[in-house]
């Protein structure tokens, strides 16, 4: 399955403190960019929702695709009204990687807010009352929605969103995790890898097809020491590894999980200390802004 999108928006200028990462090798300069065009430029806002994910993607012309939305607890929707446009109530594509509260529960507030174009999701319900809220919304919204599985794919110019995962006898396991939605985000010159709350288990199973470098990894499941292994890390390579956790009792992200990142040189980027980190790609380079 293919989409092909054809959306327009506006972007406004970004405000915030500037790192230049390179792709041929990483580096820093201090300092503070007051004004940045984000226009033309290929962008992802890993929003600080506390502790969950939800990831911001804004592509040149003004197209922006959501990828979860956190707790239920206002900080995507806040978080969100920082980064886009203030005339901008248009999400061309929000997609749920799966149906866990630290993943979904903020979409109902987005939903209100914001017109989303399409749903995305991996077709796993579930009888939880936040989830059936979520439902509710979609079903007000009029939203319509699709059912993403391995190979299915999402174009737009030149940049696509490739389904790495999930393939379909593991969408429905008793473990809800195993069927996150993994995104491949492929752009000129880039590649960000998405991986909601995947386990080791799920990422052996990646590996025996997939066998990419990226530039930035969204860190799997919160830094728990049960995934990013020393496997697939070793494969991906990320020169920036950004982990979506906020104060929690599972000791997110691990000591282990951080040795394995260190270990193949990633640049980590944590949004309980860094807030939320912004990604902006030109050219070669690749310019991350923190604002907490």
């Amino acid at each position: 399955m293919s989409i092909l999108l054809g959306f327009c928006a506006e972007h406004k200028n970004k405000i915030g403190n500037a790192l230049i990462v390179s792709f041929a090798a990483i580096f820093f300069l201090g300092g503070r960019i007051l004004f940045f065009s984000g226009s033309e430029a290929f962008a992802v806002h890993f929003l600080d929702v506390g502790q969950g994910d939800s990831q911001l993607i804004a592509f040149p012309g003004g197209v922006q695709v959501l990828i979860d939305g956190g707790n239920p607890n206002g900080r995507a929707v806040e978080e969100l009204s920082k980064t886009m446009p203030a005339n901008d109530n248009v999400i061309e594509l929000v997609a749920l990687t799966h149906p866990q509260l630290d993943h979904y529960g903020g979409l109902v507030e987005i939903l209100k807010r914001y017109k989303v174009g399409v749903f995305l999701w991996n077709g796993r319900e579930s009888d939880i009352a936040a989830y059936q809220e979520l439902r509710k919304a979609i079903e007000r919204g009029s939203v319509p929605t699709l059912v993403l599985r391995k190979g299915d794919l999402v174009s737009y110019g030149n940049y696509k969103i490739k389904t790495v995962w999930p393939e379909e006898k593991y969408v429905y396991t008793k473990e809800p995790n195993d069927g996150s939605l993994v995104l491949e985000v492929d752009a000129p010159n880039s590649r960000v890898l998405f991986t909601g709350d995947i386990g080791t288990d799920i990422e052996a199973e990646i590996l025996k097809f997939y066998k990419e470098t990226v530039d930035i990894l969204k860190v799997p499941h919160h830094g728990s020491k049960y995934s990013s292994s020393a496997g697939f890390l070793n494969v991906l390579r990320p020169k920036v590894a950004v982990i979506g956790v906020g104060k929690n009792s599972y000791g997110h992200p691990t000591s282990q999980t951080l040795s394995r990142l260190a270990s193949v040189g990633a640049k980590v980027f944590r949004t309980d200390r860094n807030g939320t980190v912004s990604a902006i790609f030109e050219g070669n380079l690749l310019r991350i802004f923190e604002r907490k």
